[in-house]
């Protein structure tokens, strides 16, 4: 990757703060806001700035909770408020890998289950060890999972 996802946020917001995007510029203050709380609770590990891994898990759990809002938004016939989320998703969601897709996932699986020569439901956490290790990235670990017990046969 040529720049850091940093960067990326940092070049992001001005160009949002020039197009008069309020929007953006708001949902992109707001990354950067719990990057430095991310980075700030990292300190007494003797880490300064969090590494891009920790930075994308982090803009997963914020889609995350968004959509969960976006749900309940809806349930609640707050269609204003449901849109608002959505497109705080798109941009967060911009700054994430792609992800893999439903045969990827599968193939994944297979390969790790085939590495760590697991042969049952036991040995879950062992294959999902080496998934986390190889495509942490563009890998939902949530979706993996049941595919991971699948392959086991549990």
């Amino acid at each position: 990757m040529a720049e850091d996802l940093r960067s990326r946020f940092t070049e992001a917001l001005k160009a949002s703060m020039l197009a008069k995007d309020t929007a953006r510029t708001s949902t992109l203050r707001m990354i950067m806001a719990k990057l430095k709380d991310v980075d700030i609770a990292a300190r007494p590990t003797g880490v300064d700035r969090v590494p891009d891994e920790q930075i994308t898990a982090m803009l997963r759990g914020m889609a995350k909770s968004r959509r969960e809002s976006v749900e309940l938004y809806r349930q609640g016939n707050r269609p204003e408020l449901a849109e608002k989320e959505e497109a705080e998703i798109a941009v967060i969601e911009g700054f994430l890998p792609q992800q893999m897709d439903e045969a990827a996932m599968q193939a994944a699986v297979a390969a790790a289950v085939a590495e760590t020569g697991a042969t049952g439901i036991k040995e879950m956490g062992k294959v999902m060890a080496v998934l986390r290790a190889k495509h942490a990235a563009s890998l939902d670990m949530a979706k993996a999972g049941p595919l991971v017990k699948a392959a086991l046969g549990g």
